[in-house]
Order: structure tokens, then sequence, then C-alpha cells
């Protein structure tokens, strides 16, 4: 034998023997490992980004003409109807012409009145024979003559009312006074045309509150008025408000560097009082719900739509399974798996691959918890 051929046998040899020596001594690899379970799966669309709080109805109003605070009706925070008066300017001069409308247009009826009887009672003579058609003609001509004279009068007396409410502030809905810029006796001045100013007061109608909130285009073709939704919001923690989408925008918004989304509004199935305007908040669009379900946690099911399953001699194979709904969460499992089979969780451990062994990780249940709940927090945030 060469030199040449004994070195690369020694070399052989020693592969064979170090390669001998590691399988001899490759540790089991810890992996955290579940079951399957029976659960409700749902799947779900959640915003792209974060929905802000709104009100159905919120009128952020100013009076139509400039002039001196004379009357400040409520303060803020008050609970209003709808017509009732919130603030008045300096007004007394409209509301003496007012009057002098109503007063003319009293004595103008009351002649017209007066009209309308003699014309009936000359229509009843001239049917007995006892008066001229000139007469009865006459009659019947001053009676409409002030019949028109009655409606013209009531007609200036609304034209002054309008004058009058020119002045005023009437709640167009009942609502919650959120926010009120003037005081008694300041003067207050209409918008000029094309500049904005801030309105005199901010009226809520705090019975009706909804979000409105982008979702991606993906998404959009499955969500439609009338799913339900939950809606979280930060103020609130990790409460939940039921709630369900009305309106589904008939566009795409196409805005520079951001993805490309369709705005989406949902009303609160049960409005409280204490959910304010502005507010920002995430919510979660139920699609569809598969209830009773076996399930698996979302993490275990690898991209090939496999799971690791753990075998009795604690080595593990890839396993195919058939999944029908899914979400960060959940997915459920419609072939494949059994309540009694058990899985890898832990799939992002270093060397796992199908057979090799492995060891399961004892983890305490209130970590196991903890756990859950900083998945159900990223969910909740991602979303």
């Amino acid at each position: 034998m060469t030199r040449n051929k004994k070195i690369i046998a020694v070399i052989i040899l020693l592969l064979v023997a170090s390669s001998f020596f590691y399988q001899g001594n490759e540790d089991a690899i810890k992996v955290i490992a579940v079951k399957p379970e029976i659960r409700n799966v749902e799947q779900s669309v959640s915003n792209t980004r974060a929905g802000t709080i709104d009100a159905c109805r919120r009128s952020k109003m100013s009076p139509a003409m400039g002039g001196q605070i004379a009357v400040l009706a409520v303060e803020e925070g008050d609970m209003v109807e709808k017509g009732q008066v919130l603030l008045e300017l300096w007004n007394k001069e409209t509301k003496a012409r007012v009057k002098a409308a109503q007063r003319s247009a009293e004595q103008t009826c009351i002649i017209s009145a007066k009209a309308q009887r003699d014309a009936e009672r000359a229509n009843e003579l001239f049917s007995k024979g006892l008066t001229s058609d000139e007469a009865k003609e006459a009659a019947v001509t001053n009676a409409e003559s002030g019949a028109a004279a009655c409606n013209a009068a009531k007609a200036q007396v609304e034209v002054s009312q309008a004058s009058l409410e020119r002045t005023q502030l009437i709640a167009p809905f009942g609502g919650i006074v959120a926010e009120i810029e003037g005081e008694l006796g300041e003067y207050v001045t209409p918008s000029p045309v094309g500049v904005a100013t801030k309105p005199t007061l901010d009226l809520i109608d705090n019975t009706c509150i909804y979000i409105k909130a982008p979702i991606d285009e993906i998404d959009a073709p499955e969500v439609i008025a009338g799913l339900k939704a939950r809606i979280t919001m930060d103020a609130f923690g990790q409460k939940e408000f039921p709630a369900t989408v009305r309106r589904v925008a008939p566009y795409v918004l196409d805005l520079e560097k951001q993805a490309r989304t369709v705005e989406i509004e949902a009303v609160f199935d049960n409005p409280q009082e204490f959910l304010l305007p502005g507010y920002s908040a995430d919510i979660t669009i139920i699609i569809d719900t598969s209830e009773a379900t076996l399930s698996i946690p979302s993490q275990a099911l690898m991209g090939g739509g496999f799971v690791y399953l753990i075998n009795s001699d604690n080595s593990i194979s890839k396993k195919e399974i058939e999944v029908g709904l899914s979400n960060w969460q959940h997915t459920e499992v419609l072939e494949g798996l059994t309540l009694e089979d058990e899985i890898v969780l832990s799939v992002d451990r270093l060397g796992l691959e199908d057979g090799v062994r492995v060891t399961i990780e004892e983890i305490d249940n209130s970590q196991e918890d903890k756990d859950s709940d900083d998945e159900a927090d990223i969910a909740v945030k991602i979303g």
C-alpha cells in the first residue's frame, strides 16, 4: 500500500469513528408538545391600521350670523333633546319684530274670520231671495281678500321667526353637548367662505357609536354588511365589545406609501355612554365559525400542510393533515389527527426534522396561560 493510500484509509476510519461517536452521543431535542382539542374556530379579518371610534350623528354648529352671546342654556356634558334651544345671540330687536308680526297676523286673521262669516250669511240670504247678487259677490270677495291677507300675515310671522332662529343654536337631534367654544357675553362670528373656524358648539348623539377602520383589499371581498364583529380599544385593555358591520366602502383607497385598503364601518351592538368618539380601536370581523371542532394551535402547522407527530418511541414524523377554518391562534383539523395524538408545538427548535428523537419539555400551567395571553396580545396588535 502506498503512502497516499494509507493516509486516505486513516482519514476514512477517523470520519467513520467520529460519525459513530456523534450518533451514539447525540442528545434528544427538547420540544413542547400539545394535543388537539375541541373548540370553536373562527375565520376572521382584522383591520390593517388602527380604526377610530365616531358617533353616527355629530353636529359641530355655529350661529348663522355674528353677535354677542346673550343666553347659554347648556353646559358641556349636558344631555339635550331635539328642538331644544342651546344658545342665543343678542336678539331683542328680532324678538320684538316677531311679536309685532304675530300680533298683526292675529288681527288680520280675526278680520278675515268675520269676513268669512259675513260671506256665509250673504250666501244664505241670497238663497232665500233676501239680498242681491251684487251684495253676495261683494261679501264673498271681501272674505277671500281677508283670507289672503291672513295667510300673508302668517307668512310674515314665519319670515320673522326664521330671522330669530338665525340668532339661535337649536339641537337637530337629542344627544350630549361635547364642547362649547365661547362664554356668555363674548362675540362670535360666522366662518368666512373658504375659511374653517372652530365651531361654537359640538353636539354628539351617543346612542349610536361606530368604528371606521381600513382592511386590506385582499380581505375586502369576504366582508359584507351584517357580519358580526368584535371591537377592542387600548383604553379598555382586552375587553371586547360586540358589533355589527353596517357598511363596506364601494371603492379602494389608493394612498401613497401604504397598502391599498377598503374602509368598513361597524356599529356597537350595545353602545355605552363612556365610549367617546376619537378612541383608537381595532376590529375583528367574523367571516365564518366552526363550532365544537377538532383544532390545533396554528403555530404547530407547517407550511407544507403537515405537523410533527410524536411517536410512541419518542421519535417524530411528518403527518399531513387536512385543515378547515384558521386564524392567528387556532386551526381546524378536518382529517389526519385525533384527540389522542401528540404533536410538536415548538416547531422553531434547531434540528427538528422527520425521524429525530425528542423529549417532552415540561411547562407549568401558569407559564402556559401567560404564553396564551401573550399570543392573544400579539394577535391583536398585528390585527
